[in-house]
């Protein structure tokens, strides 16, 4: 038999009939079971957990059948309460399904350490303008000591006690510098 007759019979139409019937029936069996299996027409508002303990982030998600991971912890905020949430993906108010996995950003409890630099022997403008940039407070009240350089850096003192080059000193801590008078041999 040839192909053109082949094309032209009864047999051939009954096959391509039974394929697109075929697909047909395929596809939307697909279509079903996909939005059975993946909870199509279920919606789930993720709550706002700013602020929140981990405790209560846990209560809180699993009553609306939600998990939790913590991705990393951000920069120290005050104004948020040690080692709660900062931020958190998906948004609040956005629509998930469930167990659906929320991820948070936490505060950590304190702020990071920097460590002091060696500014023996800088300028006072220099040594301030370098300890501000790496995130400390400068105390405005300079303690000065008998030294030939006026307005020299001769160390550095955190609440009395003297640090050193290479301590540890967690950010935003207030430094008082300890200053030549330009009074000495």
């Amino acid at each position: 038999m040839s192909v053109l007759k082949f094309i032209k019979s009864k047999s051939f139409f009954k096959q391509i009939a039974i394929a697109f019937v075929s697909l047909f029936a395929a596809v939307f069996t697909l279509k079903y079971w996909l939005e059975i299996s993946t909870n199509h027409d279920q919606k789930i508002q993720v709550p706002d957990l700013q602020k929140m303990s981990l405790e209560n982030v846990d209560r809180e998600l699993k009553g609306l059948n939600l998990d939790f991971i913590v991705i990393d912890s951000a920069s120290y905020n005050p104004n948020y309460p040690n080692k709660s949430v900062i931020e958190q993906t998906p948004e609040p108010g956005d629509f998930v399904k469930e167990r659906r996995k929320i991820y948070l950003t936490l505060n950590p409890s304190k702020y990071r350490a920097v460590t002091i630099p060696d500014l023996n022997g800088r300028t006072k403008r220099q040594a301030t303008s370098h300890l501000r940039s790496i995130g400390f407070n400068i105390d405005s009240n300079y303690t000065y000591v008998k030294d030939i350089g006026k307005d020299v850096v001769r160390g550095i003192r955190y609440k009395g006690k003297k640090l050193n080059k290479g301590d540890k000193m967690p950010l935003k801590s207030v430094l008082n510098l300890v200053l030549g008078d330009g009074k000495g041999n």
